[in-house]
């Protein structure tokens, strides 16, 4: 089967027919080109919907990427991105195996097959070329036989008749004869190429066209076989990827399957949960007997029930207590004694004390005292002012619930014990560079690096004892260390850097606001003193209360209880606080000693001037 043999005929269907064949082969590259465009879009599309749903740094959002499910969602989320990394191979395998050696397989392609009908064309020229050669000898020979044929029937006729002289006949027989002449030579030219244009032809049917239209015919199946690989590799570059896809589908069902929703409640409880109690029972107040003080409303009490024992120091407390008392009163209140005081001594008559004793009737506590119990919690957040101007939290995260907090220092420790491993591992390459200067005095000054050593140095030695007051916070969150009284917090050397000024603006002011804020007890501390730093707007600063008048001590007091001032018999000290209805008074020797002693125990004469600006001043402050 050969188009020589075949299809000699046809050479102008063969020249449409090829045509035809690099214009499939230009549209199959134009299809590939437009298929790559598509998977490097949809590739696009994919990395743009992976990264927007991608948690942004730095934000709340990757706060929940904690939870397995939305680690599962990230998971896919990134398996996505590699998925879409595969179509981006496809195009790129689809443009450099198909697309480009298509292109220039077309490009060969054409120049082939102008070749190849170029000498098609050549030879249909040549055989044309015979043909009129042949033509141009027939019709000559014709028209030399023609012309000899009229010159013998002229010198017959001329010799028959007998009126014509002998030389017209001659020259007729003459005439004849060079006719007959050049009609034989015109056949022997004739002959001659025809036999010519015979084996031309014959050349040109059997040799040339079919050598061309074999060539052809060749080129041609290379094309389609060309076209069909093309399609393989096509569907080939395909299946290449269908392992690493299906890796990302198994990946994104591994991630779907990892999710745990027992291990996201727990989660939830470890990110949420304050180590707080739930408030207890509040009690009944009977306000039908008669208080001997006012009592502000926003003051709360402790949630024990009536005829329950005392707390135990560092219990939790149960109520709230808003933020918002001045700094003197709630001085009084954290110093005031939590006991109510002793009753004069037997040999004295309580009648015979102008004022009598001013114990409360009732058995339950004082309001004040449980005041004082709120109190002496530690204080964990800033004011409110500070919050609202976006202030820093404090150094020992005391700003948090028990269990965050003791997750933030825990998370700080380990921090700075991977800050002392780098510093560590900075100071043992140069002590190792230090020992090959001293040994090779000529690759360095070992000198040099005694400087860094010694920064290296007071570096770990910071960061150590940051990390010792990170670990005793933490201890005391966990309950392993014994309660640090305020004066050994004094005495610890961080006691200024952790009072800033925002903490101690707040640090009287609460354990929990009105809004749902909330602190950690302070159940460590036996007081609380508050230096006299800056206050924000809502506090002045601590002042000495005024005198509002003199008092006689009637019995010698020993003042062993916190809050309280030791007194002799007949000793004058000034009032600077009349009896609240606990039965305690509070007065001053001088300007640094003052404190609470039984109102029975002294004779007050207050100023009534000097009493009347105080309750102002009082009622101002509430």
């Amino acid at each position: 089967m050969s188009w020589g043999t075949e299809l000699w005929d046809q050479f102008d269907n063969l020249e449409k027919h090829t045509q035809c064949g690099i214009d499939v082969l230009e549209k199959y590259i134009k299809f590939v080109k437009e298929r790559t465009e598509i998977e490097l879009s949809y590739a696009k599309q994919l990395r743009n919907l992976s990264k927007k749903y991608q948690p942004k740094k730095n934000s709340k959002e990757e706060e929940e990427y904690r939870y397995t499910s939305t680690r599962a969602f990230l998971a896919t989320l990134n398996e996505m991105n590699d998925y879409a990394g595969q179509h981006e191979v496809i195009s790129e395998n689809m443009t450099s195996l198909i697309t480009g050696e298509l292109t220039r397989y077309v490009q060969e392609l054409k120049q082939e097959r102008k070749s190849h009908f170029h000498d098609g064309r050549k030879a249909q020229q040549h055989i044309e070329t015979c043909w009129k050669q042949l033509e141009a000898s027939k019709r000559r020979f014709e028209r030399d036989c023609k012309e000899a044929d009229r010159a013998q029937q002229y010198f017959e006729k001329m010799d028959a008749d007998i009126n014509v002289t002998k030389a017209d006949v001659e020259k007729a027989r003459q005439q004849a004869q060079l006719r007959h002449q050049m009609a034989e030579d015109s056949k022997a030219e004739y002959s001659s190429t025809l036999q010519k244009f015979n084996s031309e032809q014959h050349d040109h049917y059997y040799t040339h066209i079919p050598n061309i239209f074999q060539k052809i015919q060749e080129m041609e199946e290379r094309r389609i076989v060309r076209i069909g690989e093309s399609m393989k590799t096509f569907a080939e570059v395909d299946r290449q990827v269908i392992p690493i896809i299906g890796k990302c589908l198994d990946e994104i069902t591994k991630a779907a399957e990892s999710i745990d929703h027992k291990n996201d409640s727990q989660l939830v409880i470890e990110a949420f949960k304050s180590g707080f109690e739930p408030p207890g029972d509040i009690d009944f107040e009977d306000f039908t007997q008669p208080m001997k003080r006012t009592i502000s409303e926003s003051s709360l009490s402790n949630s024990r029930a009536d005829g329950k024992s005392e707390p135990k120091f560092g219990g939790k407390s149960k109520g709230k207590l808003w933020p918002f008392i001045k700094k003197n009163k709630l001085m009084s209140l954290l110093t005031s004694p939590h006991q109510p005081p002793p009753p004069p001594p037997a040999s004295a008559s309580p009648s015979a004390v102008p004022n009598g004793p001013q114990s409360p009737k009732q058995q339950k506590e004082p309001l004040s005292h449980r005041f004082n119990e709120f109190m002496t919690s530690k204080p964990k957040i800033h004011c409110f002012r500070s919050l609202k101007r976006g202030g820093a939290g404090p150094e020992d995260f005391s700003n948090l619930p028990p269990e965050q907090r003791r997750k933030k220092l825990q998370q700080k420790v380990d921090e700075l014990n991977k800050d002392i491993q780098k510093e560590m591992d900075q100071r043992d390459a140069l002590t190792k560079m230090k020992d090959v200067y001293i040994k090779n005095p000529q690759m360095g000054d070992a000198a040099s690096v005694d400087h860094r050593l010694a920064e290296l140095g007071q570096n770990i030695e910071k960061l150590r004892l940051e990390v010792q007051k990170f670990e005793g916070w933490l201890a005391e969150v966990e309950g392993r260390l014994p309660t640090r009284t305020e004066q050994a917090r004094r005495q610890s050397g961080l006691y200024e850097a952790q009072n800033t000024s925002a903490v101690n603006s707040c640090a009287q002011d609460r354990e929990s606001s009105p809004d749902g804020s909330y602190t950690e007890e302070q159940s460590q501390e036996t007081e609380m003193k508050v230096p006299a730093t800056d206050f924000d707007d809502e506090f002045d600063d601590e002042e000495p209360l005024p005198t509002i008048g003199t008092c006689k001590a009637l019995y010698t007091f020993e003042g062993q209880n916190e809050g309280t001032i030791s007194v002799a018999e007949g000793e004058m000290l000034y009032v600077i606080e009349e009896d609240k209805g606990d039965g305690w008074t509070r007065i001053r020797r001088n300007e640094d000693e003052e404190g609470y002693v039984p109102t029975s125990y002294v004779e007050v004469y207050l100023d009534k001037n000097a009493k009347d600006v105080y309750k102002s001043l009082q009622t101002i402050s509430e």
